[in-house]
């Protein structure tokens, strides 16, 4: 598996995708037991909170998978968005124009990335032809000896008449259509183009020439939003997935190509999403909108034990480090109250996480001491599902390749159902109007984390074995409309707090949304 330290593009931790799809079915509500941490168990019943899960379904959900040529070796592909570009710091719509270079910022951003990926072995880098794109990718590939490929269907998504527009310039002279573009931008028509459509054509062309090519390990470097149609594309999602797959200032995601044995089309897996050197919790904002609601799943530490006993004993010294590591990129949140499993593992990084908190005033953050109350919910807890499960090593510091593929679909469905009904009861623990920036952290097992992944995103269960989660990872969810509305998947995986991708770089700039 990917651990701290280990190259991106020789791994062979592939999770491989399921592919029997059912439809959709509401999750019953289930309860919280809350604990504090100097408190004794209580129960809370939330079974009858006004808010109903139905309400909260984000988009169509997916019912199918993109389908891609035969592969006769695994194949990796990791995605680079470019540098901050002089129409990014300037907050200019760029669209494909090429007009825009990268920034000084943008070039240490560049220079960041090389070194953050200098360890790793690719065998072709593919590049969009625009300037501040074919830049990054050169500072990159520095004195790799394979060539690098442009291919102008990796350009940025087309925006026509908006290109070079300011914000308050595209509201002016557009009106209506810049408030469509921002709002529904899959349907959105300009000059006679839907550009995020053509966009989502474009991706699937691209997807076809990568993979034909003859190489386990791929560079792509590009843009933010052909960046998130191409991984939107390779998962099978629609275009009403646009703006919920962040790709920041380079930013990198990485997507495991696995050959099926009766030569189909591949395994997809989406080992990570949105990695950079910089925080994830930082500033930033959502298609323009500030987001004051958010989810952060936390994986618990490393444990030695493995199977059912994964979780239900206490931390080794590497998850001791990772759940201090987390706790510290947690510092800069307000947390209120941390959710965890009830299971050892998790309740200790939970509370490694509240005693860092707590401490914020001590350690030199800019905020003021305060109680943070830990709470267990049952719904957290699978111990007893991998139990049962007939697989050997289930250990979350220990996942091996495709550990998922073939998994018991009785045990399946289970996770499904009570990462179902945990995602309802943390939704409505978001939607808390007491706290109006509220952040909700919530410590598990990686297995049920991606089954909360998959909730928010509406896909159904058989989606589980497409994501990749390590020990000690986070994956940070935000609600900009709030928590009834569409949550945006800010990063997946994110590891660089525990020594990974660790090289301090300036802060990100005011947008993720700067196409």
């Amino acid at each position: 598996m990917l651990s701290a330290g280990a190259p991106l593009a020789g791994g062979n931790n592939l999770f491989l995708h399921r592919n029997n799809f059912r439809s959709f079915k509401p999750i019953a509500t289930t309860s919280f037991t809350f604990r504090s941490i100097s408190s004794t168990l209580k129960e809370l019943d939330t079974s009858s909170s006004p808010a109903t899960y139905d309400d909260r379904k984000l988009s169509p959900t997916v019912t199918g998978t993109a389908s891609f040529p035969p592969l006769k070796v695994a194949k990796r592909v990791v995605l680079v968005r470019h540098g901050q570009s002089t129409w990014n710091a300037e907050g200019r719509i760029q669209g494909s124009s090429d007009f825009s270079v990268l920034t000084q910022k943008g070039e240490a951003q560049a220079e960041t990335s090389r070194q953050m990926l200098i360890d790793d072995s690719f065998d072709i880098c593919f590049s969009s032809p625009l300037k501040r794109s074919k830049r990054t990718a050169d500072v990159i590939w520095d004195s790799r000896k394979a060539e690098i490929l442009t291919d102008y269907d990796l350009r940025e998504i087309d925006l026509y008449s908006f290109q070079g527009l300011l914000k308050h310039e595209g509201i002016e002279k557009y009106g209506p259509a810049f408030r469509q573009w921002q709002k529904d931008a899959p349907n959105f028509n300009i000059d006679g183009h839907y550009p995020v459509r053509e966009l989502w054509d474009r991706a699937s062309s691209c997807w076809k020439k990568i993979l034909a090519h003859d190489s386990g390990s791929v560079l792509v470097v590009a843009h933010n939003a052909v960046n998130q149609a191409l991984v939107a594309t390779a998962m099978g999602f629609g275009t009403e997935y646009f703006r919920v797959l962040l790709q920041s200032n380079c930013g990198v995601s990485v997507l495991d190509f696995v050959p099926r044995p009766d030569g189909g089309s591949p395994y997809i897996c989406l080992n990570r999403l949105n990695q950079t050197p910089s925080s994830p919790i930082g500033g930033g904002s959502n298609a323009g909108r500030k987001a004051s609601k958010r989810i952060v799943l936390v994986c618990h530490g490393s444990t030695e034990a493995s199977n059912a006993d994964a979780g239900d004993t206490s931390m080794n010294m590497l998850g001791t480090i990772q759940s201090q590591k987390t706790a510290e990129l947690l510092l800069d949140l307000n947390v209120r109250s941390i959710i965890s499993s009830p299971r050892i593992a998790p309740t200790e990084t939970a509370n490694a996480i509240a005693r860092v908190q707590e401490a914020a005033d001590c350690l030199g953050a800019d905020c003021v001491p305060r109680y943070v109350e830990t709470k267990q919910l049952k719904d957290l807890d699978v111990h007893d599902i991998l139990n049962r499960s007939k697989k050997e090593s289930i250990n979350a510091s220990s996942l091996q390749s495709g550990w998922m593929n073939g998994f018991e679909d009785e045990l399946l469905t289970e996770i499904w159902n009570r990462s179902g009904a945990a995602w309802k009861s943390l939704l409505d623990e978001l939607s808390n109007e007491s706290e109006p920036d509220n952040i909700v952290v919530t410590v598990g097992h990686p297995i049920i984390n991606i089954g909360l992944l998959t909730h928010c995103l509406n896909l159904t269960k058989d989606w589980i074995g497409s994501f990749h989660l390590d020990a000690g990872s986070i994956t940070v969810i935000d609600f900009p409309d709030g928590p009834f509305g569409r949550g945006v998947v800010r990063c997946i995986n994110y590891s660089a707090h525990l020594g990974r991708w660790s090289i301090p770089i300036t802060r990100p700039t005011q947008s993720d949304e700067e196409f």
